[in-house]
């Protein structure tokens, strides 16, 4: 009798619901640091923190599993300093999920094309300018010394745009790194290796790629090399070629995407896991996301509005301060108002997910986007 995968691996799906409207589906991913609800939103912690945020809020806003990055931990404070501290978990002091990507994003904006070779990719440390490569064995190694529940395989994430040619030895070159990292990983009953889906923006590249990263029986999949600079409809495309040939008892991930829009329609099209920097990044530019757009609070329009960011947000921020005010904390340059607008920010994608759990379990989520689309301002969308 064949195991399950919750018998063979860390790190498991449980779907719950499918969505009769729009195909998209509700479920559950269970780590050895608890379990958390899908579709769900990743807050971005960088360098072992969410900007600007304590676990305890991050905690407190609903979200279950945070992302840190590889490379920065690598670089500093170092992975044997993590270690030695008894992991990202104790050395944060976050109780819930960690996933860390391998580090070939920022390696690969790092290096020159010359750098890349089939052992891996040497580059300089933006830090103070060091020589370094990294590897697949080296990627899986740093990342155990983090002791993340999921872990990303080292990939090459193919730029857009790209020759088809180029995409096609980059995704290749990503299955046989594949393969070094499995073997490299070995077996675990702590963490969880995820493989990485590439192909560029090109249907045929994006369909061998799936073929051949989900040959390997992995507890997870991501879909990577999106969301760098194509138009969405490219996106949408390539998800929809990506998809279907995943496996329906494994969590999907679509990696760096974090705008309402996006989040949305990766749900309807079936991924379960999102990540992005964007709440944090534009809530230090004193820009917050609104149910009606996005909200400049720095503007002149917000000194004498004392209403919260948000009517009926449940936000921290809301619930306790004026738009008036936080415009005042920014202009005055106090670290507060950065703070309010990020934690704002990021409720506000955690709810959105929540809204779009809900839509799911309750086969309306075709009509939550055309609501939310309209209130929000994008374009109006055709029925799928």
């Amino acid at each position: 009798m064949s195991q399950t995968n919750a018998e063979k691996f860390p790190v498991y799906y449980e779907h719950i619901h499918t969505c009769a409207q729009s195909g998209a589906r509700l479920g559950r991913v269970h780590t050895p640091h608890g379990s958390f609800m899908t579709p769900a939103f990743m807050p971005v912690g960088t360098q072992a923190t969410v900007k600007g945020m304590s676990p305890d809020e991050i905690s407190g806003m609903g979200a279950g599993i945070i992302l840190s990055n590889t490379y920065h931990l690598w670089m500093r404070p170092g992975s044997d300093i993590v270690r030695e501290a008894g992991g990202l978990h104790r050395f944060m002091n976050w109780n819930r999920a960690i996933l860390t990507d391998s580090g070939g994003f920022q390696v690969f904006s790092l290096a020159k094309p010359k750098d890349i070779c089939e052992e891996g990719v040497h580059f300089k440390s933006h830090i103070d300018g060091s020589k370094h490569m990294l590897t697949p064995e080296k990627s899986m190694a740093i990342q155990q010394d983090l002791g993340s529940d999921i872990i990303m395989a080292f990939d090459e994430c193919t730029p857009w745009p790209a020759e088809h040619d180029y995409a096609k030895r980059s995704l290749e070159r990503t299955t046989r790194w594949l393969d070094r990292c499995v073997k490299a990983h070995g077996t675990t009953d702590k963490q969880a290796l995820f493989g990485i889906i590439q192909g560029g923006t090109y249907a045929d590249l994006r369909k061998q790629s799936v073929k051949e990263i989900t040959s390997f029986d992995l507890p997870g999949y991501a879909i990577g090399g999106l969301s760098v600079g194509e138009p969405g409809h490219l996106m949408y495309e390539m998800l929809e070629e990506t998809v279907p040939f995943m496996p329906f008892d494994k969590p999907r991930y679509l990696m760096g995407v974090g705008t309402p829009d996006y989040l949305i329609e990766g749900a309807i099209r079936g991924i379960d896991m999102f990540d992005c920097v964007l709440p944090t990044r534009i809530g230090r530019n004193g820009t917050v996301l609104t149910r009606n757009g996005r909200l400049i609070v720095r503007d002149a329009k917000c000194a004498r509005d004392f209403r919260p960011i948000e009517e009926n947000c449940d936000c921290y921020a809301c619930k306790n301060f004026s738009r008036a005010y936080i415009r005042h904390l920014l202009k005055a340059d106090e670290m507060f108002g950065l703070r309010l607008c990020s934690w704002h920010n990021l409720r506000f994608l955690l709810k959105l997910m929540e809204d779009v759990r809900e839509a799911i379990a309750e086969d309306r989520l075709l009509d939550f986007r055309e609501m939310f689309f309209e209130s929000y301002g994008y374009p109006k969308k055709k029925e799928m």
